[in-house]
């Protein structure tokens, strides 16, 4: 049995430790290097976060920035939009105008003609609206009296009056057409009285604008009217009395026809007269 002497064990216990602090030492030299390696890549420890955030907090803050900066770019590309969508406008109207003055008519005078009257019938006046505004400024237009009889039926669909009477009064219109030119001017005064005075018009108030605004002699062959009887009318009336105090529904109807009167006034027309000449003894004291 052998024993060992002191100087042997301290000996090995100066190994052991010697041998452990080698160890400590490469350890800590291993550790430096990956940390200089994760700094050389560009990568840096995560910053604590103030407050520590469940899974589901955390997508629905990225969910909510999200949508922020998406409500954010679609508003700007919005008034992007707008601004591209007015400049264009814009331009439309410009090259319009310009291309208006310088195309030349692609329909000939009667077909304009006939396109207008045909709107007209089927009261299609928005349509016409828009085909007038599409036609280019042609001198083969220039006073074609079915294009401004269509211009004088849109400017009074779209309440402008002074662009109606202008039309109105600046072309001598044909005399079939004066019986709608002057219910379109008396209608359009009609309509401004009742809008400044804030009421219906009566039969007085009526009389009285056709006395203030007389029919232009370009939509009115000069015949007086007296009660909103035209001479050749009461004239009519005067000649069938003298035969018939109490005409017949038929015959009524064709007095009608040929006065272009309704077959109201017509039948009070009678009714009337009759009442005047029941007493003409009291007629002849009153004059």
């Amino acid at each position: 049995m052998s024993s060992s002497s002191p100087t042997g064990q301290i000996a090995s216990a100066a190994d052991i430790k010697q041998e452990n602090g080698m160890e400590s030492a490469s350890e800590g030299q291993e550790a430096h290097r990956e940390v200089a390696g994760g700094a050389a890549v560009g990568l840096s420890p995560p910053a604590p976060a103030p407050f520590p955030l469940e899974p589901g907090d955390a997508a629905t803050a990225a969910a909510r920035v999200s949508g922020e900066e998406g409500a954010v770019a679609a508003a700007a590309a919005g008034a992007a939009a707008d601004q591209v969508q007015l400049h264009s406008e814009l331009l439309g109207r410009h090259h319009h105008a310009a291309a208006a003055a310088q195309t030349p008519l692609a329909f000939s005078p009667d077909h304009v003609a006939c396109v207008c009257e045909a709107l007209q019938q089927g009261g299609n006046l928005d349509r016409l609206a828009r085909f007038l505004w599409s036609l280019p400024q042609s001198d083969l237009l220039r006073g074609n009296e079915s294009l401004l009889k269509a211009r004088a039926l849109v400017a009074f669909h779209q309440g402008i009056y002074p662009e109606l009477y202008s039309i109105l009064e600046s072309h001598s219109f044909e005399s079939a057409n004066h019986p709608l030119l002057q219910q379109l001017w008396y209608k359009a005064r009609y309509t401004e009285a009742e809008r400044a005075r804030g009421r219906p018009l009566g039969a007085v108030d009526k009389y009285r604008l056709r006395r203030k605004f007389p029919l232009p002699r370009t939509i009115w062959d000069g015949e007086e009217t007296v009660y909103c009887f035209k001479e050749k009318s009461r004239n009519a009336l005067k000649e069938l009395y003298k035969q018939n105090r109490y005409p017949s529904p038929a015959e009524k109807r064709h007095l009608a026809k040929i006065t272009g009167l309704s077959l109201t006034q017509v039948s009070n027309w009678f009714k009337n007269r009759r009442q005047r000449d029941r007493n003409p003894s009291e007629t002849q004291s009153k004059r």
